[in-house]
C-alpha cells in the first residue's frame, strides 16, 4: 500500500526538481549576481537603467538606495540602484 502512495507522489516530485533546476535556481543566481552589480557601483561608471536611460553616475549615495546619473551636460536624475540594468564601463578603483 505505501509503495504505492510514492509512486503517485513521484512524478510530482521529478516535476518539482526538474522545475527547481531549470527554472528557480537560474533565477536566484541571476539576482545574485544583479545584486552584486548594483552594490559594486560607483562613481564614474557608465550606466543602463531598466527604462533605457544611459548615464554617468556621479554620486552614489551609502545610506539610501539610489545613486545620481548624469544623462546629459549639467542634467542629473535621481535613480534606485535596483534599477540598474547594466553597467558599460566600469571606472578603476581609486588608489
Amino acid at each position: 500500500m505505501e509503495g504505492g502512495a510514492i509512486a503517485q507522489f513521484l512524478p510530482l516530485i521529478l516535476i518539482f526538481a526538474i522545475m527547481y533546476f531549470l527554472l528557480i535556481r537560474p533565477q536566484q543566481k541571476k539576482m545574485k549576481e544583479h545584486q552584486a552589480m548594483v552594490e559594486a557601483v560607483r562613481r564614474g561608471d557608465q550606466v543602463i537603467t531598466q527604462g533605457g536611460v544611459i548615464g554617468k553616475v556621479s554620486k552614489v549615495k551609502e545610506g539610501e538606495n539610489e545613486i545620481e546619473v548624469e544623462i546629459a551636460e549639467g542634467v542629473k536624475i535621481r535613480v534606485v540602484k535596483s534599477t540598474i540594468a547594466q553597467v558599460l564601463n566600469k571606472t578603476e578603483p581609486a588608489k
